[in-house]
Formats: C-alpha cells, sequence, structure tokens
C-alpha cells in the first residue's frame, strides 16, 4: 500500500483546511486508516482513525473539530480541519493498516504503512 497526502498550507488560527489521503492497493476497504501529527520538538502523536466498520476514533485535542473520513470505491481518507490552533502546527502524516477490529487503533507502532507527511501551520 502505498500513501499519497495532500492539502497542507498556512491558515489562520480560527480557519479551516482539508487534508487528503490518496491510497493505492486492492483491498483499501479493509484497512484501518489514521493521521497522525508531529510538531517540531515534539512526537509524533495520534490525531484520528477510521476503521473499515466506520468507527471513528480522536485525539482528545481535536475532538469536535477534527472529522475523519473515507471513501472506500475512491480509496481516499480525508481529515476535516476546523477552528484551528496554532498548536495544530505539525507535519501530519496519513497511515494505514489491515485490521479487523471494529475500532481503529491509536497506537503509532501498530500502522504499516505511511505517507510522505503535509505541513500544516496554523499563525495566530
Amino acid at each position: 500500500v502505498q500513501l499519497q497526502a495532500s492539502g497542507g498550507g498556512l491558515v489562520q488560527a480560527g480557519g479551516s483546511l482539508r487534508l487528503s489521503c490518496a491510497a493505492s492497493g486492492r483491498t483499501f476497504s479493509n484497512y484501518h486508516m489514521a493521521w497522525f501529527r508531529q510538531a517540531p520538538g515534539k512526537e509524533r502523536e495520534f490525531v484520528g482513525g477510521i476503521a473499515w466498520s466506520g468507527e471513528r476514533e480522536y485525539a482528545e485535542s481535536v475532538r469536535g473539530r477534527f472529522t475523519i473520513s473515507r471513501d472506500n470505491p475512491k480509496k481516499m481518507v480525508d481529515l476535516q480541519m476546523n477552528s484551528l490552533k496554532s498548536e495544530d502546527t505539525a507535519v501530519y502524516y496519513c497511515a494505514a493498516v489491515m485490521d479487523r477490529r471494529y475500532y481503529p487503533s491509536s497506537s503509532e507502532e501498530e500502522y504499516e504503512y505511511w505517507g510522505q507527511g503535509t505541513l500544516v501551520t496554523v499563525s495566530s
């Protein structure tokens, strides 16, 4: 599976941005998909994930502001980010793992495939 993330950019605090991740592979619908991010000087952290079942999980810091969605026929997963804050500034990565559990994992170690990252900068 190859992942290609896009949609990053510069946005003012309070604004919105939509990230997209395009995947290759024949069995996209069987994969858990997730977004992680890494801010300067910090470790990579879980942002949100969506399982094959459609069930979603979010980090507490983004719950209510970010929404993850998937389009299986198009092999795409999106991250809609609203009410952005300066602390959301980071490189955002999409990740994938084939997994039949009902809920997506938030553990970085469990994801097998990673995209190249896209930079989101939120100016205050």
